[in-house]
Parts: C-alpha cells; structure tokens; sequence
C-alpha cells in the first residue's frame, strides 16, 4: 500500500477543512506537548530522537527512532494508524542508517575473498 493510499485512509476523504498531517522530528519546543502525550498515555515520553505526527498543529502520537518500542499516542484521538505509520518510518531510517554503513562485501587481503584451499 502506497504512503498515500495509508494517508488517505487514516484521514478519511480529504476536503479543505481536513486538518493536515506531517510527521517530523520533534524539537525542543515540544518537549511540553511530548509530557502532556505521555501523561494521557500512562507512560514513559520517548527519548533520543524522536518522530512525532501532528495533525491540524497538534502531536497525537510520537515515537523514539532510538528505540522504537517506546511509542506514545493520545488516547482519546483515533491515533492507531498513526502510530503505524510512525512504526513504519522509524524502520525506513533505520534501514537507511544502516545501509550507509554497511561493509564492503570482499575484504581484500583477508582471504574472505578466495575460496579455502585443504
């Protein structure tokens, strides 16, 4: 399912008065509205660097990219989706970090490279 197609479905049909959806990171003018989310979810707010959905300028939900266990989202918005959706992006960049470091496939001089010889 395409990105806009899982938009589309946790917004519904989308006119001029639909509130807007971004995910971003979070900064440190949202650590307030990160506490408050935490204290309606009956938990811990995430740390490190964090993701956050924001819908019509406020956050319903936000996840810890360092540790994407640590998920939080309002309870009394339809935030399951967006939670999803911030699962799914937090993957996409750890995916990506980890491709950008990955080792080279044949490490020359270290016999890795040459089948074993008995």
């Amino acid at each position: 399912m395409s990105t806009t197609t899982f938009i589309k479905r946790i917004l519904g049909p989308v006119d001029a008065d639909s509130p807007a959806l971004t995910l971003r990171y979070a900064a440190p003018a949202d650590t307030e509205a990160l506490d408050r989310l935490a204290q309606l979810d009956s938990a811990h707010p995430p740390r490190g660097i964090v993701l956050v959905a924001e819908v019509g300028g406020e956050v319903w939900a936000a996840i810890s990219v360092d540790d994407p266990r640590v998920a939080i989202a309002d309870p009394f918005q339809p935030t399951g989706e967006l939670v999803a959706l911030l699962e799914e992006r937090t993957r996409q960049l750890r995916r990506s970090k980890r491709d950008r470091r990955r080792l080279p496939r044949v490490w020359p001089e270290t016999g890795w490279d040459r089948a074993a010889m008995y």
